[in-house]
């Protein structure tokens, strides 16, 4: 077990979980002396009948003083402006999110808002900003992946700039988070597969990252084993509520980890293909997973060959050498995005240029590797990445992912000492 010199690790979200977690909502706002909450969502998790499953649970109690369901796949400034002036406007007193990443982070910018009484978010972009507790905040995830429900990050788009906008702070953190597998049973199947590979990158991440702790290490640990044993199941048979709860649990999970252990290379470069092409996270970061264990392998290799166990079973672990147990964890990454593209008929990207916007097009081009890989060395998630990295490193792996083709270890930049 890796014990580093000095960690910290944190975790202030009460989670409730289970078949009914739905109706323990208004118990926990009672305690939190809240009685008129905003609701905050999206059109499709409200055509999907998941808002009224929501407000059928909590009521009578329960009576939320506004509904706003427009908020977008990739939500903006203007968005978080607009809907605390709803927050307002409707003398609100507590934040109920109910929605993928998008709605999540988009709750915590409008918390802000409100609790600062300001509106400029960027006032706030970056760590340590805020000082002080925000208004009541409860997050029911309606996607098992991005585990914003327990962290202590939000990521908004500045549309203006093409650029995401960081915001942490332990203060970001919601105060309780809601996991009912009802919240999930409409969620599509490459959405599915899209969102469990964002949850497995976050665990993989933080457990073979610098900040990793023995604390962040077991919720990855426990998050990866759980993926690995229900992600495909739950695409074969979509209605299977015990499924939806792993998953929903496992994306817990490993946001809790990887708000203590943070993550690197991969999602670096997940934001910034995000930010450049307009394409959802959990799509770019399920496509750059195994290309970022490959290039990392010089330094993290033994930490990479123990997920081997949780990921694929002793099975698996008994037939694979010792030496090349890291290797066959990225290979069961990539047999993994496979098997998720054949039960999705195709919709499962396996690499950049596979990628297909609504519309048929091919939003990444190999002339948009540049302005990505120029982005991403912005990005904050790089610096816990376990190997330095400059523009001609993401290039290369941006190359490969983007083509469908391993990583050529002789052009991996390795530096001299591996992660003890």
């Amino acid at each position: 077990m890796y014990i580093p010199g000095y960690y910290e690790f944190r975790c202030s979200v009460k989670t409730v979980a289970g078949h009914q977690a739905l109706e323990a909502i208004p118990g926990l706002l009672e305690t939190l002396d809240a009685r008129r909450p905003m609701m905050i969502t999206d059109r499709g998790v409200a055509q999907a009948g998941i808002v009224a499953t929501v407000q059928g649970a909590i009521a009578p109690q329960v009576q939320p003083a506004a509904v706003d369901d427009s908020v977008p796949p990739d939500s903006d400034l203007d968005v978080v402006c607009r809907l605390a002036g709803i927050y307002r406007e409707n003398d609100c007193d507590a934040i109920l999110a109910v929605g993928g990443g998008s709605v999540l982070d988009t709750a915590k910018g409008v918390n802000i808002l409100v609790s600062e009484d300001e509106d400029d978010l960027r006032a706030f972009e970056g760590h340590g900003k805020l000082t002080r507790r925000l208004k009541p905040l409860l997050a029911v995830p309606t996607t098992a992946g991005t585990g914003s429900e327990v962290t202590t990050v939000a990521v908004i788009a500045d549309h203006g700039s093409k650029r995401k906008l960081f915001f942490t702070s332990p203060f970001l953190s919601p105060d309780a988070a809601i996991l009912d597998p009802r919240m999930t049973l409409s969620l599509p199947p490459a959405m599915t597969a899209a969102t469990g590979m964002d949850a497995l990158a976050h665990a993989i991440e933080a457990y073979t990252g610098l900040a990793k702790n023995p604390l962040s290490d077991a919720h990855a640990l426990m998050a990866i084993e759980l993926i690995g044993k229900h992600l495909v199941p739950v695409i074969e048979t979509p209605d299977d509520a015990d499924g939806r709860l792993a998953l929903a649990v496992a994306a817990n999970l490993a946001g809790v980890a990887f708000s203590n252990a943070m993550v690197g290379m991969v999602h670096a470069l997940g934001h910034a293909v995000g930010a450049v092409c307009g394409v959802p996270h959990g799509t770019c970061i399920a496509i750059l997973l195994p290309y970022g264990l490959e290039y990392n392998m010089h330094k993290n290799g033994p930490m990479t060959a123990e997920l081997l166990l949780p990921l694929a079973g002793a099975g698996v672990v008994a037939r694979t050498p010792a030496h090349l147990r890291a290797r066959q964890v990225v290979a069961v990454v990539r047999q993994l995005n496979q098997r998720l593209h054949q039960k999705t008929g195709g919709q499962h990207a396996r690499f950049l240029k596979e990628v297909k916007a609504a519309d048929g097009s091919a939003p990444v081009t190999i002339e948009m590797l540049e302005p990505i890989a120029e982005k991403a060395l912005d990005d904050g998630s790089i610096f816990y990445n376990p190997e330095e990295l400059d523009r001609d490193d993401l290039l290369m792996v941006l190359s490969h992912a983007w083509a469908g083709t391993p990583i050529d270890q002789a052009r991996v930049k390795k530096g001299r000492l591996p992660i003890q």
